[in-house]
């Protein structure tokens, strides 16, 4: 089709610049095979034009059509793309979600081990001044029986004495 359509082309052009040079040279008088040659110069011409119109609209068309489909092919490519990544979205949530979970069970025993260490720590302390204290009034309460055994014994050592004199006194 090409090959006829440049042949076309090619005896359009070569008519229309033959044409002018031809009739230039010919006398003005009229001549039949002239008129033919021009109706068959016109009808080649509209022919050639309208298959040049018809060829491109196909070709417009079928462009327009592979367009479309690639259009259409790359829609389902991204909206494919699209819902990947989504499902992939969902999927980082969710491990997110797990881990954040994870850690705030992790932080949560944490907090109860360090309440219970800083709990048992605090009885510790409490319990050792608790000692302290008891320790502290047990010396106190040895140093007042020592001293109330000395002062008892320097009043019994003075009543006995106070004892012999008055004896000693009476006698």
């Amino acid at each position: 089709m090409k090959r006829t359509l440049l042949s076309a082309l090619t005896v359009l052009v070569a008519t229309a610049a033959i044409t002018p040079v031809a009739s230039a040279i010919e006398p003005a008088n009229f001549n039949i095979q002239e008129a033919r040659l021009e109706a068959l110069d016109r009808r080649t011409k509209n022919s050639v034009h309208k298959l040049r119109l018809e060829h491109l609209n196909n070709q417009t068309k079928a462009i327009e059509d592979i367009q479309a489909a690639r259009l259409d092919a790359l829609d389902a490519r991204t909206k494919a793309i699209d819902n990947i990544q989504e499902a992939r979205l969902d999927a980082l949530d969710a491990r997110t979600k797990a881990v954040e979970n994870i850690q705030a069970e992790r932080l949560n025993a944490l907090d109860a081990r360090t309440k219970n260490s800083v709990h048992k720590l605090r009885l510790e302390h409490l319990n050792n001044q608790t000692k302290a204290v008891e320790d502290i009034q047990a010396a106190r309460l040895e140093a007042l029986d020592a001293r109330t055994k000395a002062i008892d014994n320097i009043q019994e050592t003075r009543l006995d004495a106070l004892d012999a004199r008055t004896k000693s006194v009476v006698r």
